[in-house]
C-alpha cells in the first residue's frame, strides 16, 4: 500500500499538490504570454489577464473544496480523540469556523480579481491568510495540548516553526504593502503588472511580491504537517432509513417503534 493510500492521507497531499499547481501553472502562463515580469510578480497578477485568469479561478475554486475536505476530517479526528476534554473540543470547535472562513477567503480570491475588485479580493485575501494564520495558531494550541499522550513533541515543534514562518511574511508583507501603497511613489499602482528595476518603489515591490510567495507556501506547508496523522484516520457515510418508502404521506408514516425496526445502516 502506498502512503498516500494509507487512511485519508491523500486528502492534505492534494491539496498542498494541487494549490502550488494553481499558483506555478498560472505564473508560466502569463509569462509565457508575456502579461506579468518573470522576476516574482504578485500571485494575483498572474491570474488576473485571460487565459490564466480562467486556469487560475478554477483551480483555487477546487482548492477550496479540498481545504473544506482537509480541515473537517482534522475536526472529526480531534473530536474522536479527545472525546472529554471539554477545552481542546472547544478549540477544536474555534479551529474548524477559522478554517472554514479561510477557505471562504481563498474562494472570494479565485473569483474577484486584484485589477477588476481591488477591495474585494484584498478582503479576500485577508481572510484567507489573516483568519488562517489564526486557523494556524489553533491547531499549533491543540497539538501542545494533545502531546506526549496523542503524538509526539517534534509535530508540535514543526507546526510552531511553520506557524511563525507565516506570521514572518505576513508582517514582511504588510510592511512593505503599506510603504509601496503610501503614494511616495505614484498612484494606481495596484494595476502595474511590469515593473522596472529603474521604477521608484522597485524594491518594496519585490519585498512585497517575495513576502506574498513566502506567506503562500507557508500556509500550505502546514497542510503537510496532517499527512502523517491522516493515514491514522478514515471516515465512512451512514444512511439512516426511516421508514419503508420515500412517499411524503400520512399513510406511509409509521409509529416510532415500527421506525425503529425498519432503520438500518447502509
Amino acid at each position: 500500500m502506498w502512503w498516500f493510500q494509507q487512511g485519508l492521507s491523500v486528502l492534505p497531499a492534494a491539496l498542498v499538490v494541487w494549490s502550488a499547481a494553481s499558483f506555478v501553472f498560472s505564473y508560466i502562463t502569463a509569462i509565457v504570454l508575456h502579461h506579468v515580469d518573470p522576476l516574482v510578480p504578485y500571485i494575483s497578477d498572474t491570474g488576473t489577464i485571460p487565459p490564466e485568469r480562467c486556469l487560475f479561478g478554477i483551480m483555487l475554486n477546487i482548492s477550496t473544496f479540498l481545504g473544506v475536505a482537509t480541515m473537517y476530517v482534522r475536526y472529526k479526528q480531534v473530536y474522536a480523540l479527545n472525546p472529554e476534554k471539554a477545552k481542546i473540543l472547544k478549540l477544536n470547535k474555534i479551529g474548524l469556523t477559522l478554517g472554514l472562513m479561510s477557505c471562504f477567503g481563498l474562494c472570494i480570491i479565485a473569483n474577484f480579481q486584484k485589477c477588476i475588485l481591488y477591495y474585494i479580493h484584498v478582503v479576500g485575501a485577508c481572510l484567507t491568510f489573516g483568519v488562517g494564520a489564526v486557523y494556524m495558531l489553533v491547531q499549533t494550541v491543540l497539538s501542545y495540548l494533545m502531546q506526549p499522550e496523542l503524538h509526539s513533541k517534534a509535530i508540535f515543534w514543526v507546526r510552531l516553526s511553520v506557524f511563525l514562518w507565516c506570521c514572518s511574511s505576513i508582517v514582511s508583507m504588510f510592511v512593505s504593502s503599506v510603504v509601496l501603497y503610501s503614494g511616495l511613489y505614484g498612484m494606481n499602482l495596484v494595476q502595474k503588472l511590469h515593473w522596472d528595476p529603474q521604477d521608484k518603489g522597485y524594491t518594496a515591490h519585490i519585498v512585497s511580491t517575495v513576502s506574498e510567495w513566502s506567506l503562500a507556501f507557508s500556509f500550505l506547508s502546514f497542510f503537510l504537517t496532517y499527512i502523517r496523522d491522516f493515514q491514522k484516520i478514515s471516515l465512512r457515510a451512514v444512511a439512516s432509513l426511516h421508514g419503508r418508502t420515500l412517499y411524503n404521506s400520512p399513510q406511509n408514516f409509521e409509529t416510532d417503534e415500527q421506525t425503529l425496526l425498519v432503520a438500518g445502516s447502509i
